[in-house]
């Protein structure tokens, strides 16, 4: 067979096995996001996803492989719904946090809840604090006090306010509507910036 057929052949089936790989992981992302960790079935997600089990093993080892590279796959579609930010602009800040938290907050929030027993959700939500972090201080960088120690305590009442579990307190445990949730975060997002000028 000539060279170009074999590279032809081999990319075409490289994209072959991308597609089912981004496939079961569309599956899985709302299973994921919908469902308890529990409730989340491979047989099911590979079904749906027109593969059986054992491909879907084969890409992703395990359930809890699977939901890393989930949330690996999500991080453009998080990042693009938090949107750029002008360093400073609480109101854009939380109108990003808001469109973040009502694609993904509730399964967010699940996944938060079990993660003591499953070390790989652990990790996975390790990583994004992290990027959350970071994003408050590149967002916020001009507000927070130069000392590392007030740094971190000023990083840390940033996040307090602007977590997962404060949006859910707010919209699903006390009902609050999307308007009311993204004026209460707004107004206690200002209200930390200026005491963390102090720490």
């Amino acid at each position: 067979m000539p060279q170009a057929a074999r590279s032809y052949r081999s990319q075409a089936r490289a994209a072959g096995v991308e597609r089912t790989r981004e496939r079961i992981l569309g599956v899985a992302q709302e299973r994921f996001f919908t469902l308890a960790y529990d409730e989340v079935r491979l047989g099911e997600i590979a079904a749906a996803a027109g593969v059986s089990e054992q491909t879907l093993l084969n890409h992703f080892s395990s359930k809890e492989g699977l939901l890393l590279s989930v949330a690996e796959f999500v991080a453009p579609e998080v990042a693009g719904l938090r949107g750029p930010v002008v360093p400073g602009d609480v109101d854009a800040a939380v109108r990003g946090l808001m469109r973040q938290y009502e694609a993904f907050g509730d399964g967010n929030a699940r996944l938060v809840a079990v993660a003591e027993r499953i070390p790989a959700l652990d990790r996975a939500i390790e990583v994004g604090r992290t990027g959350h972090t970071a994003w408050l201080e590149a967002t916020f960088a001009d507000a927070l006090p130069a000392a590392p120690a007030a740094r971190r305590r000023a990083l840390a009442a940033l996040y307090a306010v602007t977590d997962v579990g404060t949006w859910k307190l707010l919209r699903r445990d006390l009902g609050r509507s999307r308007r009311d949730t993204a004026a209460v975060l707004g107004a206690l997002l200002g209200a930390a910036l200026e005491s963390v000028r102090h720490l």
